[in-house]
C-alpha cells in the first residue's frame, strides 16, 4: 500500500507529513518508556528490547518483500503495524514501521518521498493504533492465556489492513489528483484489503505465537502471562518413616517443594533465529513472491488513480525496485538487495532504539546522582 508521489496533492501531503512528524515525536517519547520498562526482569528486559525492536523492523522489511496472491491479478503484503505493536509496544511499533518506510523510500524507490508522511500516517500510525486498540480490548475480555494473545493478534491484524485502506480513501477524498468517484475508490480499496488482511492476520498470529512459545516475557502484549514460581507438595518428599518410637501421626508435614519455572531460551538465540528468518525471506524466498500488483496498485490502475503518478526521486538508485543494478542474474540481484535492505533497516532501527533506551536510562539516573547526600 505504498503511496507514490503524485497520488495526493501537495497541501494534503504536507498536512499528512505534519501529522506523521507529530506521531513520530510522540512515539519517540513513548518508546523510551516501553524500552525501559519491558520484560519481566526489569532493566534486564530493557537491555534486550532495543535490539529486538530493531530486529522487528528488519523482519517487517523482509516479510513485506513476500507478496502473496489474494485474487486474480492482485497480490498483498504485510503492513506490519499490528505485529510491531504487539511484540514491542504501540509507540515503538510506530517507529519500527516508520524506519521500514524510510528505508524503502530512500534506498529502494518504493513509496514516494513527498508521500512519506502519507505512508507513515497510513501504514505506521493507522495500523498500529487500530490494531493495538482492538488487541487490548480483546485481551481484556478473553481468558488470560497465551492462546488468547494469539487470537487477539489475528483479529487485530485482520482489522488493521482495511482500516489503512479507509485512511487512504479519506486522504484521497481530500487531495486526490484525479477525478474518480470516491465511492468507487472506497469499495475497491476496502474490498481487496479485507482479503489482504487475512494474510496479514495469519502472518502476525504465527509470528506472535512463535515468540510467545519460547519467550513470552519479551512480548509486550503478553505481559502478565508469565507463570510465577509455583509451590507444590511432593508426595515423594523425604520425611521420617513411622517407627515404634515415632508414630505416623507425629511425623512432620511434608515440606512444600519449589518447582522452578521452565528454562527459557536465550534472548540472543531468539534474536539470531529472527535475523536468520528475515535474511531467508528477503534473500531467498522473495524470489518466489507474487509478481502481481498489490492492492493499491491494482485499484489505482483499474480506477485511473495513477494517471498523474510522478517518477520517484531515487528511481536511479542502485537498489531501485529491490534489485541490485549491474547484476544480470535476477535471483542474485533481488536476493542481494533484500539482504542489504535487512542489514540497513536492522542497523538504523537498532541504533534509534539503543539511543532512546540509553537516554531514558540516563534521565532516570540523573536525579539520583544530583540528590543531596543523606545527613547522619
Amino acid at each position: 500500500m505504498h503511496v507514490p508521489d503524485g497520488f495526493i496533492n501537495a497541501p494534503v501531503s504536507a498536512a499528512a507529513g505534519a501529522v506523521a512528524a507529530a506521531a513520530v515525536a510522540v512515539s519517540l517519547r513513548g518508546a523510551r518508556r516501553e524500552l525501559a520498562g519491558a520484560g519481566a526482569g526489569g532493566s534486564t528486559g530493557a537491555e534486550r528490547t532495543a535490539p529486538l525492536a530493531g530486529l522487528v523492523a528488519a523482519f517487517i522489511f523482509a516479510v513485506q518483500m513476500l507478496n502473496f496472491p489474494v485474487a486474480a491479478g492482485t497480490s498483498g503484503h504485510l503492513l506490519g503495524g499490528a505485529l510491531a505493536a504487539i511484540l514491542v509496544g504501540p509507540y515503538t511499533g510506530v517507529l519500527c514501521v516508520s524506519v521500514v518506510l524510510l528505508m524503502q523510500g530512500v534506498l529502494f524507490a518504493d513509496g514516494g518521498l513527498t508521500a512519506l508522511g502519507i505512508n507513515i500516517s497510513d501504514m505506521a500510525l493507522t495500523t498500529t493504533v487500530v490494531a493495538y486498540g482492538v488487541f487490548r480490548l480483546l485481551v481484556k475480555v478473553l481468558p488470560r492465556t497465551r492462546r488468547s494473545v494469539t487470537v487477539a493478534s489475528f483479529v487485530a491484524a485482520l482489522l488493521s489492513v482495511p482500516a489503512a485502506a479507509v485512511c487512504f480513501t479519506a486522504l484521497y477524498a481530500l487531495g486526490g489528483t484525479t477525478d474518480v468517484p470516491i465511492g468507487k475508490v472506497f469499495t475497491a480499496m476496502v474490498g481487496v484489503h479485507v482479503l489482504i488482511g487475512i494474510g496479514e492476520a495469519v502472518i502476525t498470529a504465527l509470528t506472535v505465537g512463535a515468540v510467545i512459545a519460547v519467550r513470552p516475557d519479551l512480548v509486550h502484549g503478553a505481559r502478565g502471562l508469565t507463570r510465577p514460581l509455583e509451590l507444590r507438595t511432593s508426595p515423594l518428599a523425604a520425611t521420617p518413616a513411622a517407627t515404634p518410637d515415632r508414630p505416623a501421626a507425629d511425623r512432620p508435614a511434608p515440606t512444600p517443594a519449589a518447582v522452578p519455572a521452565a528454562p527459557r531460551r536465550s534472548a540472543r538465540r531468539l534474536w539470531l533465529a529472527g535475523l536468520a528468518a528475515a535474511l531467508l525471506c528477503a534473500g531467498g524466498l522473495s524470489y518466489y513472491a507474487s509478481s502481481s500488483p498489490d492492492g493499491l496498485e491494482k485499484v489505482a490502475h483499474d480506477k485511473g488513480l495513477d494517471t498523474k503518478t510522478e517518477q520517484h526521486a531515487t528511481a536511479d538508485s542502485p537498489l531501485a525496485d529491490y534489485s541490485v543494478k549491474d547484476i544480470a542474474n535476477p535471483r542474485l540481484a533481488g536476493g542481494l538487495a533484500g539482504v542489504i535492505g535487512v542489514a540497513a533497516t536492522l542497523a538504523v532501527g537498532t541504533g534509534v532504539f539503543v539511543v532512546l533506551r540509553r537516554r531514558k536510562a540516563a534521565g532516570a539516573t540523573a536525579p539520583a546522582a544530583d540528590a543531596p547526600a543523606e545527613q547522619h
